[in-house]
């Protein structure tokens, strides 16, 4: 039977109210072992879903209204990506959600990106100021989903102010010292600095800077953190 290609252009139209983006494709090769699809085949490809910037901020926040419950964005994500799965016959990954995906690793390999210091993939357009929401798992490859090798940006910056912002100094050429940030956090100097208008380190990359998240948007993810 000869396969059929997914049809990004509907997941595309589909997702784009919601401020969310196809974020780049992987077909699995020969010898991988892929993740199983909700019927127990192989999937043979993966389509990266996303957010650029703020891009999902207002969408969200309109659907949050009157909503009370845990881990809202993780719910919103499921609300709006799994009828999108479900209409283009795709099983529907999350990053919070078992079975792990290797979500980072795949976009790498789609996106060609690379780890900054804090430990979040930097885009050369983008910066730090993206995610990943969900993914598709197709049964059939996509057709232009070639790897891609993209520049690193910090390779390129002279100055990298993400290493000397940090009030805690948790941020580190080698290392993120994610104790050493939790302890800045939860005392008083975090609450009134990262914790209220998000992390510095983070903010002072030059990368992307117009993409920054807005500052509700910074606010509530600073809050979710586990500390």
């Amino acid at each position: 039977m000869r396969a059929r290609r997914p049809d990004l252009e509907t997941v595309r139209a589909a997702l784009q109210p919601h401020g969310l983006f196809l974020r780049g494709a992987v077909n699995f090769r020969e010898g991988e072992t892929p993740p199983e699809l909700a019927d127990g085949r192989p999937a043979a490809s993966v389509a990266l879903i996303g957010n650029i910037g703020s891009s999902l901020w207002p969408a969200f926040s309109r659907w949050r209204k009157g909503r009370s419950g845990p881990d809202p964005l993780d719910t919103w994500s499921k609300a709006v990506i799994e009828p999108v799965a479900a209409a283009a016959g795709a099983t529907a990954w999350f990053p919070s959600d078992p079975p792990w995906q290797p979500f980072q690793q795949w976009a790498m390999r789609a996106e060609g990106l690379k780890a900054s210091p804090l430990g979040i993939l930097i885009h050369p357009v983008y910066g730090l100021w993206h995610g990943y929401r969900g993914a598709l798992g197709f049964a059939d490859p996509i057709g232009d989903a070639p790897s891609r090798a993209s520049p690193h940006p910090c390779d390129h910056c002279p100055d990298k102010p993400c290493l000397t912002t940090c009030p805690a100094a948790a941020v580190r050429p080698d290392l993120f010292d994610v104790s050493a940030c939790r302890a800045y956090l939860r005392a008083p100097a975090g609450q009134g600095g990262c914790m209220s208008a998000g992390c510095l380190a983070r903010a002072a990359c030059p990368v992307g800077a117009a993409y920054r998240y807005d500052a509700a948007q910074l606010r509530f993810h600073m809050a979710a953190l586990s500390l």
